[in-house]
């Protein structure tokens, strides 16, 4: 069992409008929450839940969130084209990463100190050094980019966008070394699992696809398929997770339920109900069963994942 003050969930609700994206810091003490009022909100996980931060200064809707290994900073990626660096013990924004020329739809965080990676309506993943200022390598994909994320190594970035293929890029050379194809439609989340040898990612084919990343990998890298997880005309870009031993499976959906899969089997194990809204991102506690959801019903629910 979780240390949930009130059993079996708690629900925070300081957003004006639809959240898009929520993360659990990596000690899993404290989350945060963002999306569509432009600001990002921390929260306590354990005992009121209480609000102890909220960080304006994005001039659009923030679409992801990603903590720093040593969850002391923040990373935010936004409509208003720009990407930010938050430090968390004093609240303020240390950095402000502009260069793409649209929305920012996807932002991941790996190494210390950290490289950032980014995803644009642009055609471009960039990648940021934390300590700079100035984008360090622009990766060009013609084809808008809606999720991105690092490989365990942060050697190579795996992307994925409109063009409905899940690219690994090598950052050696700057150049797509491996381009897998299966989804059917976009690709609006990718996550990498916790042993660093798959990603999973969602797409609105419907389906949500396990990829074997691995360097040496057989030719047909898509491992399993889960269905269920809806998407919709609102176009949400709905994102998917891993328990954190990898067990598990979960994604949002448009239908408001939130589900989950036996990763081994693939059996549909919850589809879980109690949004209004669309489920638009989906987070698993780093040392506790606890999911965290948060929708477009400006809602963030916290349960425990049995």
């Amino acid at each position: 069992a979780s240390e949930l003050s009130s059993g079996i969930n708690a629900e925070y609700g300081g957003h004006s409008a639809e959240v898009f994206t929520s993360k659990f810091g990596p000690f899993g003490d404290i989350l945060a929450s963002a999306g569509f009022d432009r600001q990002i909100f921390l929260w306590n996980v354990f005992g009121e839940c209480e609000n102890i931060a909220c960080l304006p200064g994005h001039k659009g809707a923030i679409t992801q969130i990603c903590f720093t290994k040593d969850g002391t900073h923040l990373v935010s990626a936004a409509t208003d084209k720009s990407l930010a660096l938050w430090d968390l013990e004093a609240g303020v924004r240390v950095r402000q990463f502009k260069s793409h020329q649209s929305f920012v739809n996807s932002c991941n965080v790996n190494g210390d100190p950290a490289m950032v990676c980014s995803a644009s309506d642009d055609g471009t993943i960039k990648l940021w050094d934390s300590r700079r200022r100035h984008c360090v390598t622009t990766l060009n994909n013609t084809y808008q980019v809606t999720a991105v994320c690092f490989n365990e190594k942060g050697d190579s970035v795996v992307s994925g966008g409109i063009d409905n293929s899940v690219k690994i890029w090598d950052l050696k050379h700057n150049e797509v070394s491996t381009n897998m194809k299966g989804h059917t439609d976009t690709v609006t989340s990718l996550s990498l699992s916790p042993d660093g040898n798959f990603v999973l990612s969602n797409s609105m084919d419907n389906t949500v696809r396990m990829w074997d990343v691995r360097p040496f990998a057989p030719a047909n890298r898509c491992v399993k398929v889960f269905v269920g997880a809806q998407h919709n005309f609102e176009k949400n870009l709905i994102r998917c997770c891993w328990s954190p031993q990898g067990s598990k499976v979960v994604s949002g959906s448009a239908d408001r339920m939130v589900y989950v899969w036996d990763t081994a089997s693939k059996k549909l194990l919850y589809k879980l109900p109690g949004h209004s809204g669309s489920v638009n991102d989906v987070d698993c506690h780093p040392t506790q069963p606890i999911l965290m959801t948060c929708s477009s019903d400006k809602s963030i629910f916290m349960g425990e994942l049995k």
